[in-house]
């Protein structure tokens, strides 16, 4: 083998605790790699980014940025701290503007976030269709967006979800493949074919 390096000789990993991380180990844990998110207790390393995946946050932030009132903020791939085990980070959230606080800040907490949003990666899947829209609805974001490729095209389609907040669960809205076209969480009016233009 002599000089080869694998991913497992060039990292120390880290052991994780006998009862799993807490978010207070993620904000404070050195090295991790970028986009880290905390779920059930465990690190969950984020692959690289593909264009897609850049391309489509740029084009939903600044289509949010243009209408969201000066009550609410959006932010890009920021914790989002649920519970003492679980601190996802959302490509996309609009949160309340008073939950900015400072510019050194790392995480917003659950209660200011209004709308959580994912854009889909072949490795992000699961969590993407499954386990972070249940702990979304279920900690009562009020709204959340799942983003996918689809098309020969390779166009976004945006799948927007409403809190049923009795059931704790989404319940679709609509889906968009050509303009995002919403009245909530505010009024909203996002060319999604712009992207040919980024």
């Amino acid at each position: 083998m002599g000089g080869l390096m694998t991913a497992e000789t060039a990292h120390h990993w880290p052991v994780p605790p006998p009862d799993g991380y807490t978010v207070d180990d993620l904000l404070t844990l050195p090295d991790l790699p970028p986009h880290t998110e905390l779920l059930d207790g465990s690190l969950v390393f984020v692959s690289p980014q593909r264009d897609f995946h850049s391309t489509v946050i740029d084009l939903l932030v600044n289509g949010l940025r243009r209408t969201v009132p000066s009550e609410l903020k959006v932010r890009r791939e920021m914790t989002v701290v649920i519970d003492k085990r679980n601190g996802p980070e959302p490509d996309i959230t609009v949160v309340r503007a008073a939950a900015v606080r400072s510019r050194t800040q790392s995480y917003f907490q659950v209660r200011d976030v209004l709308l959580a949003v994912e854009v889909v990666s072949p490795e992000s899947e699961s969590r993407d269709h499954d386990t972070k829209p249940h702990k979304y609805a279920n900690a009562g974001i009020p709204y959340f967006w799942r983003v996918e490729m689809a098309g020969a095209d390779d166009h976004p389609v945006v799948h927007a979800f409403e809190l049923d907040l009795e059931a704790r669960t989404y319940r679709p809205v609509d889906a968009f493949r050509e303009q995002v076209k919403l009245g909530a969480p505010f009024d909203i009016d996002i060319d999604l074919t712009a992207i040919d233009t980024l």
